[in-house]
């Protein structure tokens, strides 16, 4: 299996004109982390794609964690295998890092977000 490879939200070029792709558990994470960075419902005949991690800045500040929580569970279920261990929300200068830690087929991985306000 491959994936298209993203960075900063948007795909990473191959420098020969094409897209870089990800293989293996490489692969998972990129799809992890495109999941994560697509607004739910931004494609009509997928509603259920994507995340709502970008209405976290509506939240209130004590709120926010576990929002991040349930949009990080809701955006990547039907991932067979995959299964979200744990998630930490800081803030820093009007910046959230989200880092989710997941087990892939029992093999753990962690993916790393900024979210911006």
């Amino acid at each position: 299996m491959t994936e298209l490879m993203i960075r900063d939200g948007d795909y990473v070029p191959d420098g020969t004109g094409g897209l870089a792709r990800a293989e293996g558990n490489d692969a998972i994470l990129q799809r992890v982390l495109w999941k994560l960075t697509v607004r739910r419902g931004s494609f009509p005949f997928l509603p259920e794609l994507g995340s709502r991690l970008y209405l976290l800045p509506r939240e209130k500040p004590g709120n926010r964690l576990a929002m991040a929580r349930q949009y990080v569970q809701e955006a990547l279920e039907g991932e067979d295998g995959l299964e979200v261990t744990g998630v930490e929300l800081t803030e820093e200068h009007g910046m959230g890092l989200l880092k989710v830690e997941l087990t892939y087929e029992g093999a753990p991985m962690t993916a790393g977000l900024a979210l911006k306000e």
